[in-house]
């Protein structure tokens, strides 16, 4: 029986990624919410099928969930930057104005406005700078990964990249991403030099049930090109969405499913 909005589960990462005071992030899981199955039943897309009523639910009950016990603000103030994501490059500034832009990265500057971005099995990203001055949000598929949203993202943010952080949320992880050669040959031709065309390679291991194919890690790929921008200070990156029914939605694992999402905003 789906649930009602005010019973949804949230993840808090305060505890586990030391982003500076007056930053704060979440990842929603599928628990809690109205939507009926297969998108059971916190389900935050609008392009899955599911009813959008269900939906709009959810999101109203999830901007409502981020408010702290006894905050006095009112959580009508958070306003969520939705978008329409296409495995691109594309970033945009965060407006809170009910306009959903065609996107795969969201930042803004400032408080209230929540960067989201949608995922149920690519990489969600959330950064921040040490100042608190600055977040965004990243939807790192191994498309946009390949084609470089992460390095579109950064440099849209116009900080130094030392003094960025960096949380890459639940993703399909290596043992569950089986992909053809073409997507290995996608990160490979967009390698620098030689030794970071071997780090790229490292990413990708030989896959023992179809031959010409590779289990490809999502996170060491997304890690290794952070790393490359100088941002060094990256967390996260255990959950896994497929080995996670209970939790999170996989569309490896189910195909027709709900999208959870990873937010960030400045309080």
């Amino acid at each position: 029986m789906p649930q009602s909005p005010e019973s949804l589960v949230l993840i808090p990462l305060q505890s586990n990624w030391p982003a500076p005071k007056g930053v704060r992030a979440y990842l929603s899981t599928r628990q809690g919410g109205c939507s009926s199955a297969p998108w059971d039943t916190l389900n935050l897309a609008t392009h899955v099928g599911d009813e959008a009523q269900a939906v709009q639910r959810n999101r109203e009950g999830l901007l409502n969930a981020l408010t702290k016990p006894g905050d006095a603000r009112s959580e009508r103030q958070l306003k969520a930057q939705w978008l329409d994501q296409v495995h691109g490059t594309t970033v945009v500034e965060a407006r809170g104005d009910g306009e959903v832009r065609r996107a795969d990265a969201a930042w803004t500057q400032h408080s209230g406005v929540v960067c989201a971005v949608m995922t149920a099995d690519c990489l969600p990203i959330l950064i921040c700078d040490r100042d608190a001055s600055v977040v965004a949000a990243v939807h790192a598929g191994w498309r946009g990964l390949a084609a470089g949203v992460i390095d579109s993202t950064v440099t849209a943010l116009a900080v130094e990249p030392q003094r960025l952080l960096a949380y890459l949320g639940p993703a399909i992880c290596t043992r569950c991403f089986e992909v053809g050669p073409e997507v290995r040959e996608s990160f490979l031709e967009g390698a620098k030099d030689d030794v970071q065309r071997a780090g790229i390679a490292e990413c990708f291991q030989a896959s023992p049930a179809r031959a010409g194919h590779y289990l490809a890690d999502l996170v060491e790929l997304a890690r290794g090109q952070l790393l490359a921008l100088g941002v060094a200070d990256i967390y996260g990156g255990e959950m896994c969405t497929v080995e996670a029914p209970e939790t999170f939605y996989s569309y490896r694992r189910d195909g027709d499913t709900g999208r959870q999402a990873a937010l960030i905003y400045l309080e």
